[in-house]
Formats: C-alpha cells, sequence, structure tokens
C-alpha cells in the first residue's frame, strides 16, 4: 500500500468519528479510537487492494496466516492473535440446556460464548440475544402467521429450541491465531463482534480473542512507536548515518530531525508513514 493509500485511510476514519466537545480524557478516547480506526481501515484496503498476499480468510470466517519472512531486514513483525487471545476459552456444548447456558453467560460476565460439538470443534455462537429471543416468544405467545416475514419465521423456530444447537447462530465466526491483530480487527469491525473464538487449522477452539484485546494491541503507546521507527532507521539508513536522526513521538505524531542524504531522507520518510500507528510525520531531517 502506497503513502496515499495509508493517507486516504486515515482520513477516511477521522471523517468517521463526529467531533465532540468534551473533556481531556474524552479527546484522547476520540483520538485512539481514530487510531484504531485508521489501522482497521489500512487492514481492509490491504485485503482488497493486495500488495501482500491476502489472509486466509474465508465467508465463514477464518482469518490467515502470518505472510513469510522477507529476506531483507524488516521492522518488527505485527502483532498476531496468539499474542493477545484469551486462554483457555469457556465455551458451551452443542447440547447445553438454554437455561445453563444463561447462568454461564451470567458466571462470565459476557454477552456470547461459541458452541463447541465433537472433538471440540466450534459450530456456533450463542449470545444474550438468542436466549432473549425465546423467553421474549414464550412470554408473548406470539406466533408467525402463515405469511410472515421469513426472518420472523426463523427466528420463531430458533425461539423453540431447547438448546445451544438449536439457539446458536452458525456458522461462527472464527479467526487463526496466526492472522495479524489488524487483520481480526478487520474482521471484527466487518462482523460487528466484540469477542471471536480462535480456532486451529480443524476448527478446534484454542483461544477467543475481544475486540478491546485488538484495540489495546494496535493503538500502541509513543514509546513503542518510537521503537519500531527506530527498526525502520536502521533498515533504510546506511551504518554511517544511523546516529544522525532524531527521533521524537508525541500522540502518534513522528518527528525526525538531524542530516541524511536526500534520497535516504526520502526512502525513511516512506517507511516511516507505513507504520499503521503513526498519524502525522513532521520531516525536518536536511541534506546532509
Amino acid at each position: 500500500m502506497n503513502t496515499h493509500d495509508n493517507f486516504s485511510a486515515e482520513a477516511q476514519a477521522r471523517r468517521d468519528v463526529p467531533a465532540r466537545r468534551g473533556s481531556p480524557g474524552e479527546t484522547a478516547r476520540q483520538d485512539m479510537l481514530v487510531r484504531y480506526l485508521g489501522a482497521v481501515a489500512i487492514a481492509a484496503v490491504e485485503h482488497a487492494g493486495g500488495e501482500k498476499p491476502a489472509p486466509s480468510a474465508a465467508v465463514s470466517a477464518t482469518a490467515g496466516t502470518a505472510s513469510p519472512p522477507s529476506a531483507t531486514p524488516s521492522p518488527p513483525a505485527p502483532p498476531l492473535v496468539r499474542d493477545v487471545m484469551d486462554v483457555p476459552a469457556t465455551s458451551v456444548r452443542d447440547d447445553l440446556s438454554y437455561r445453563d447456558i444463561a447462568r454461564l453467560l451470567a458466571g462470565e460476565r459476557v454477552g456470547a460464548l461459541p458452541v463447541v460439538g465433537a472433538e471440540d470443534r466450534v459450530v456456533g455462537v450463542v449470545s444474550e440475544c438468542d436466549l432473549l429471543a425465546k423467553v421474549a416468544f414464550e412470554a408473548s405467545g406470539h406466533r408467525a402467521g402463515r405469511i410472515g416475514r421469513l426472518r420472523e419465521r426463523r427466528l420463531h423456530g430458533k425461539a423453540r429450541g431447547e438448546t445451544a444447537a438449536d439457539l446458536m447462530t452458525s456458522p461462527a465466526v472464527t479467526v487463526l491465531p496466526g492472522a495479524t491483530v489488524a487483520e481480526a480487527a478487520w474482521l471484527a469491525a466487518l462482523s460487528r463482534l466484540k469477542r471471536m473464538p480462535v480456532t486451529d487449522h480443524e476448527g478446534r477452539l484454542v483461544g477467543v480473542v475481544r475486540r478491546d484485546a485488538l484495540l489495546q494491541a494496535l493503538i500502541r503507546d509513543d514509546a513503542g512507536i518510537r521503537t519500531e521507527v527506530e527498526a525502520r532507521i536502521q533498515a533504510c539508513c546506511p551504518p554511517g548515518d544511523r546516529n544522525a536522526v532524531e527521533v521524537t513521538v508525541h500522540d502518534g505524531i513522528v518527528e525526525l530531525s538531524g542530516r541524511l542524504p536526500s534520497a535516504t531522507a526520502a526512502r525513511l520518510v516512506a517507511e516511516v508513514e507505513q507504520i499503521v500507528d503513526v498519524v502525522e510525520v513532521k520531516n525536518l531531517l536536511t541534506a546532509g
């Protein structure tokens, strides 16, 4: 993805967040959200544009594996789902009754849980909404009419179920542990999920990843951004020029100062602009 694509994705993310006046804490929260949306937008562009290999994602669900390592020096590898997922993951068996599901959701303080069948393979997800639909239909005595809409009739059919297999949403949206955090965040945003089951290549449950964990992994603090910028300096600059560059980072804005040959400086700025978390690059480098 080129610099223009990066800027466009970030700009679109900023347009997607309405301007609001508030406390400094609210401003910081919105700035973090903008940077998160930028990271997700960039991941979506890379999915569509194909400058890097597309992850092995299926419609049902699975985001792919990490790209093969490059033969040339490269910045630190992006964080993977396995680095931020929760292990072990709580799940429900497909034959568990809806009353027991409700107790488990309340005990775990979550809104949804993966449903597993034989050999711990994920077969769906059951949520509070699924249980609420069942209870509401039973309490109201509502019945779908003969010419009822298809969606209503399907909801009614699910509401008559007694077990996780009857009530769950299937197939489940899942992600592989080798997917990048950015890919998983893109998939979570696309599917509007707060939690996603993590499965191996055979569909067996190995963990669960939360949306807030993806957020925290994508939005690194300034120290983390500085570490990656320094790695780009090591990769882009000849040994004699590496110590000539000074880096400061504040709220995702990177400032580069010092003396570098013009061609090297242009390459370095372009590389730093590719870092997902970077909001802006201030190029104060002078030709040397």
